[in-house]
Formats: C-alpha cells, sequence, structure tokens
C-alpha cells in the first residue's frame, strides 16, 4: 500500500504561543506535518517551568516536549521593523495561533481584524482561560482554577472531601486538544468555502465539555450529581485498593451481577461475598463503604501484579497503579513515544497514540534553539536573502 502524505503537509502555521496550551495545540498540529514557525524574542523567552533541562539546548525538558519539529524564529514585536515582518509573515500563513491575554494581539496591530483583511483565508485562533468576550475576559487562568470554574472538580474526590484538581496541567493539553481539533474543522471548511475564519476558544469551555454525561445529568433531573470520587453509578465495588508494600495500589471495577460472583469465586468464597444485601448492583451501592473494607483486606495481602492477575483472568477489569518507571519500562511498538533526536542523546517524547499507516511515518524533529531558524523560515516564506535579512537584523527587527 502507497503511504500518503501527513495530512497538514504544507500547511504553514505561525505560532505566537507560550507556556503550554497554546503550545500543545501547535505541536499537534506539527505533528501532523504543518511547518510550525514559532515566533520567539531573546528578550522574553519562554522558559517559565522550572524543570530538568537539556543544557546542551538550552531550554528546560517542559519546553523541549511541546516545541519539537517547530521552527524558531526571533522577532522584536514591539519595534516597527519586527512588526512588519511579522504582518509580511502573517500574509502567506495558513494559520496563527495565540495565547496572550486579552488586547495584547490588537495592540501589536497582529489580531485577526487586521490581519484578515490581507489574507482573507487566513485561520485565527485565540485561546484564552475565558474566552475574549464578556466580564471573564481579564481573568488570569490557571489549570486549577480553570478545573475549578469549569465544573470539572464535581469528578474528583467524593462529597465531604475538598474538590481535588487532577494535575500535571490537565486542561492546557485539553485546551491544546480542542485548539488543534478546531483549526483542523476549519481547514476542512476552507476547501470549500475558501475563506477564513476567526475562533476565540475559551480553555474552561473545554473542560466543561469533557464532563459529558455527569453535567447532562444534573440538566436533565435538575439535580446536582453528588461528587463519587472513584466509584461509579453503574459498577460497584469500584475503586483504588491497597495493596502489600509502600503506597502500592489496584484499581478494580466489578460491573454486574456475573462479575460480583467471578469477585467472591477469586476470593475463595468468604461469607461476605454471598450476603444478601450486595446480590445486585443497588444493594452493592448502598453497602460500598462495608464492602471496601471486606476487599481491601484481601488486596492488602497481596502484591497489585498479583490482584491485576487474579482478577483480570476472572474477566473483572483489574490494573495496578502504575509509576513512571513502569509506563516507560513496558513501551509497546505502537505506543504513545518516541525518540526524537536532539543536540545530545535522543529524547524520549510523548506523540499522538494512534497508527500511522498507510500514512507516512512522521519524522519528529528536534527543539529548536531560540532563533536557529529565522534566516530559512524567512527565506523559504518570505524568500528573504541574504543581504535583506542581514538588513533586518541590524534595524533591531531580529532580536
Amino acid at each position: 500500500m502507497t503511504s500518503r502524505a501527513l495530512p497538514l503537509a504544507g500547511i504553514r502555521v505561525l505560532d505566537f504561543t507560550h507556556v503550554l496550551a497554546g503550545p500543545m495545540c501547535t505541536r499537534l498540529l506539527c505533528d501532523l506535518g504543518a511547518d510550525v514557525v514559532r515566533v520567539e524574542s531573546t528578550k522574553h523567552p519562554d522558559t517559565p517551568w522550572r524543570s530538568a533541562s537539556d543544557d546542551e539546548l538550552g531550554r528546560s525538558f517542559a519546553y523541549v516536549m511541546v516545541h519539537r519539529g517547530k521552527r524558531s524564529i526571533t522577532l522584536d514585536l514591539k519595534a516597527e521593523t519586527g512588526n512588519a515582518l511579522a504582518r509580511r509573515l502573517a500574509g502567506v500563513a495558513d494559520v496563527i495561533v495565540e495565547n496572550f491575554s486579552a488586547g495584547v494581539m490588537p495592540r501589536l496591530g497582529l489580531d485577526y481584524a487586521s490581519l484578515a483583511p490581507g489574507n482573507p483565508r487566513l485561520i485565527f485562533l485565540s485561546m484564552s482561560g475565558y474566552g475574549h468576550d464578556g466580564p471573564r475576559r481579564d481573568w488570569t487562568s490557571m489549570n486549577s482554577n480553570l478545573q475549578a470554574y469549569s465544573g470539572l472538580m464535581m469528578a474528583t474526590e467524593r462529597d465531604g472531601q475538598p474538590p481535588v484538581a487532577i494535575s500535571n496541567s490537565w486542561m492546557d493539553y485539553i485546551g491544546g486538544l480542542h485548539g488543534a481539533f478546531a483549526v483542523l474543522d476549519r481547514l476542512a471548511d476552507r476547501v470549500t468555502s475558501g475563506h477564513g475564519y476567526y475562533i476565540d476558544l475559551a480553555q474552561f469551555e473545554c473542560g466543561v465539555a469533557s464532563l459529558g454525561s455527569l453535567l447532562l445529568a444534573g440538566i436533565v433531573d435538575g439535580v446536582l450529581p453528588p461528587r463519587i470520587g472513584s466509584r461509579s453509578e453503574s459498577a460497584a465495588p469500584q475503586g483504588v485498593y491497597p495493596c502489600a508494600g509502600d503506597d502500592r495500589w489496584c484499581a478494580i471495577s466489578v460491573a454486574g451481577d456475573a462479575q460480583w460472583r467471578a469477585l467472591g469465586t477469586v476470593l475463595g468464597n468468604p461469607s461476605w461475598c454471598s450476603d444478601a444485601r450486595f446480590a445486585n448492583l443497588a444493594g452493592r451501592r448502598a453497602h460500598h463503604d462495608e464492602i471496601d473494607r471486606e476487599l481491601g483486606a484481601w488486596t492488602r495481602t497481596l502484591a497489585p501484579e498479583e490482584v491485576e492477575r487474579r482478577l483480570t483472568a476472572a474477566g473483572i477489569a483489574a490494573a495496578k497503579m502504575r509509576r513512571m518507571d513502569d509506563v516507560l519500562g513496558h513501551l509497546a511498538p505502537q505506543s504513545a513515544f518516541r525518540f526524537v533526536p536532539g543536540p545530545g542523546q535522543p529524547t524520549l517524547h510523548t506523540v499522538l497514540p494512534f497508527g500511522d499507516a498507510p500514512r507516512a511515518e512522521p519524522q519528529f524533529g528536534a527543539t529548536p534553539r531560540l532563533g536557529e531558524h529565522t534566516a530559512d523560515a524567512l527565506r523559504d516564506w518570505l524568500a528573504l536573502d541574504a543581504a535583506e535579512i542581514a538588513r533586518l537584523t541590524e534595524t533591531g527587527a531580529l532580536v
């Protein structure tokens, strides 16, 4: 079978993003084949996180993860010549993505209203925590407050306990994923319509959209859904149970009466498993705490791997809680990880977790040094020669 080109091959993305949500969006577009040119500046390098660093590259690994494969150019957007050059790049771009605070791009003259007349096919994605219209447009947004405002914390912990945020910048990844999808949608529409589009994406709405049936149940029933933590309304018992060893756990979900009986068989049919109160889902949910105590007493006697083995063999959903060394130590041939080249040793990165055939295998490029591709990108996008690039450097446009 003949492989086809990556779906966004030939698409130019001008990247004005920073921190994580916007960069994650453009990284996904890059993984799909887009030529992503990232606008940076030596005056304000985007290295906000304290983390381990690639010393040879001069970037934090957090930065490396979301910017690999992109090209980096350095512009002074506040200088007249640098700003004019940015507008020229915008004139030949297919897509612009930015996640500055509200008002920044209009002040620079780089907002959609300013650029669309010169590039009517431009797709412009503005990402922010709360959107660019309405009373919340100037609110500061962080992962935890976005989770709280979106209602996502309804899905964590149980009633009576403080809500818990999903860590690891969950809302930034959700926002980046929705942003990339929005761009793909508008690129597809542009094929027939011939015109561009402005997309105002609010990350908190991405969180709302991910609530699914939890939110709809409250709307339809008119009753606030309880916070049930790791439990379920359709399976019981369900939870994360302690196992032998220090801080070792196994997630277990018993769906249906047949699986409940299978659980009893695995446990050696203790008397509590045959208790009539637990014979159906309603009863097991009503007495969940009691079942948890008994089940937890059994899991504490076994390693999580053994709990997982015994229960999965009986057709019960169970999985030990894996830590990073476990995840990285058992990579499948077609996994969510690839080794990506770098100035030093190749670095393990997350990638799009789906097969590539019959599509061409993506070649994940290295993370750029600051301004590494300034000359190449200006030549490729604007056909500037070395003399023009030297003149722009002298005027302070390229910094």
